[in-house]
C-alpha cells in the first residue's frame, strides 16, 4: 500500500454554505488524501450570504507557519485558495518558497462574472500573479484568467482558439498546467486544460442549468488534486471532477435550496472512491 498523500490546504473556514476548507477535507479525505487544514480566516457563513460573522486570523497564519517549520512537516501538495490580504499572500508565498519539492496549486479567487471582489484592490491582484509564477497548477475561472494577463473579459467571445491563447499567455508567467473553469457556453459549461509541457489542451463541457452554486470551483480543484496525487493524468482528473460536479448540481437542484448553500455533495463522496480506485 503506498503512502497516504498530505495536502496543506490554505482556505478559509465557513460554518455554513460548503465552500473552501469545509468542502476540501471531505473531498481530498474521500479521495485518500490527508487534508491538512491551514486555515486563513473564519466565517459563520461565507461572504455571499447577507449576515455572517469574520474572524480575520492573518497574524495567526503566521505562527501556524512557523510551528510546522519547527515540527519539519512536509506536504506532497500546497493548495491555496481564497486569501483576504495582501500580506497572506505573502505569507502563502514564503510557505511555497520554502518547499520547492510540493505540488504547488493555486485557486486565484478573486472575481467572477467579469467582476473582481470588492475586497480585492489592484496590488492584491498584482500580489496574486506573483503567486500564481510560483505555481505547478493553476485553477482559475475566466475572470481571474483575465485579470492574471490584464485582457478584458468577455464571456461571448471564448471560443477555443481565445481561450486557449489567455491559457498561453497564464502558463508563460509560470504554472506547467492552467485548468480554467466555468466557461459557460449557451447551454453548456466548458472547463478547459492547457499542459505546457506536453503542449497539449483538452477540454470537459457538461449541461449548464443557468444556476451557480458556491463551493463547486473548491470542489472540483479538490477532486483534481486528489486524483493527482494518486497517479492519474490530467484529463482523468479534469473529466470526472466536471462528471462529478454536474451529478451533484443535477441532484441539489431538484430541492430548490438557496444556492448559496452549495452542492450536495455528502451523498456522493463514495463515488469519489470508486473513481479513485479505477485505473
Amino acid at each position: 500500500m503506498n503512502k497516504i498523500k498530505k495536502v496543506a490546504t490554505i482556505n478559509d473556514l465557513s460554518g455554513v454554505g460548503r465552500c473552501s476548507l469545509t468542502a476540501a477535507i471531505p473531498v481530498l479525505s474521500a479521495l485518500g488524501v490527508q487534508c491538512c487544514p491551514f486555515p486563513t480566516a473564519v466565517l459563520s457563513c461565507h461572504t455571499g450570504f447577507d449576515k455572517f460573522t469574520f474572524l480575520d486570523i492573518t497574524d495567526e497564519m503566521i505562527n501556524y507557519k512557523k510551528s510546522w517549520d519547527n515540527l519539519n512537516i512536509d506536504f506532497d501538495c500546497i493548495y491555496s485558495g481564497f486569501l483576504g490580504s495582501e500580506k497572506q499572500i505573502d505569507i502563502v508565498s514564503n510557505f511555497i518558497n520554502e518547499r520547492g519539492d510540493s505540488l504547488i496549486v493555486v485557486d486565484p479567487v478573486m472575481g467572477d462574472n467579469g467582476v473582481v471582489y470588492s475586497t480585492f484592490t489592484k496590488e492584491m491582484c498584482d500580489k496574486m500573479k506573483n503567486l500564481v509564477s510560483i505555481a505547478d497548477i493553476v485553477t482559475p475561472n475566466l475572470t481571474e484568467a483575465c485579470i492574471l494577463i490584464n485582457e478584458q473579459y468577455d464571456k461571448y467571445n471564448s471560443n477555443d482558439e481565445n481561450i486557449l491563447d489567455i491559457a498561453k499567455k497564464i502558463s508563460a508567467i509560470g504554472p506547467k498546467k492552467v485548468i480554467i473553469t466555468g466557461i459557460i457556453r449557451e447551454n453548456k459549461i466548458v472547463n478547459f486544460a492547457y499542459d505546457k509541457i506536453e503542449n497539449k489542451f483538452f477540454k470537459v463541457e457538461s449541461n449548464f442549468n443557468h444556476k451557480s452554486y458556491s463551493g463547486t470551483g473548491d470542489i472540483f480543484t479538490s477532486i483534481v488534486i486528489g486524483l493527482l496525487l494518486n497517479g492519474h493524468d490530467l484529463k482523468y482528473c479534469v473529466e470526472n471532477a466536471t462528471k462529478f460536479i454536474y451529478k451533484t448540481i443535477e441532484f441539489t437542484s431538484k430541492f430548490n435550496t438557496d444556492t448559496k448553500e452549495g452542492i450536495m455533495f455528502e451523498l456522493f463522496l463514495k463515488e469519489l472512491i470508486l473513481i479513485n480506485e479505477h485505473k
